[in-house]
């Protein structure tokens, strides 16, 4: 069996959860799972096991106390979050300019069923001049890990294109790991892909 590696302040967690759910129908951050967690409690839960700093990007009227989330837990407030995932994803980055992080992974609320050794096992072939992502049955998956050296374009990206044209602008730098976890791909976007998730 693989040696598991420990968490590392090495890379820093931003995890997304200042989206609108509109393809939900309503707000699925609090969608329950049968274990009886929110689908971003268990999202969150799952990040803190396998990093030693999670922040959550929220948009600017969220109740933290409401999502139940712990008060040991930073948020980031994304003032323009309804503008799309870019400028969430923007905001996140700059909040980090005071660590001394050298890569930031990149998790969406909406993916719980990601796996603790995944996440570890991706951060542990983090660099700053790396782009690290799970291949899942030649699918490409989450999360994305992306090196310092690639934060300020980050930090301009606006709309709802997220980190996608940043890796595509640097094939040399991207690290695909073929992964055995179906968590890289399974999301609770809408109803019904939390359905399928669950069955799954």
């Amino acid at each position: 069996m693989m040696s598991q590696p420990a968490p590392s302040p090495f890379v820093i967690a931003l995890l997304l959860a200042a989206g609108s759910s509109r393809r939900f129908g309503s707000d699925k951050r609090q969608a329950r799972l049968p274990c009886g967690r929110t689908v971003l409690q268990a999202s969150l839960d799952t990040a803190l096991t396998a990093f030693e700093e999670v922040r959550v990007v929220l948009r600017a009227t969220d109740g933290t106390e409401a999502l139940g989330l712990p008060a040991t837990v930073q948020t980031v407030r994304s003032e323009q979050a309804e503008s799309g995932m870019g400028h969430s994803l923007a905001s996140g980055i700059r909040s980090l300019a005071d660590t001394q992080a050298q890569a930031v992974a990149i998790l969406l609320a909406d993916m719980p069923w990601l796996r603790t050794e995944t996440l570890l096992h991706l951060a542990d072939r983090a660099a700053p001049q790396r782009i690290v992502m799970p291949v899942f049955e030649g699918q490409q998956g989450h999360p994305v890990i992306i090196g310092r050296a690639f934060w300020p374009l980050l930090e301009g990206l606006t709309g709802d294109q997220g980190a996608r044209a940043v890796i595509k602008a640097h094939p040399e730098a991207c690290i695909r790991i073929t992964s055995d976890d179906p968590g890289t791909l399974l999301d609770a976007d809408t109803p019904a892909a939390l359905a399928q998730a669950l069955a799954h």
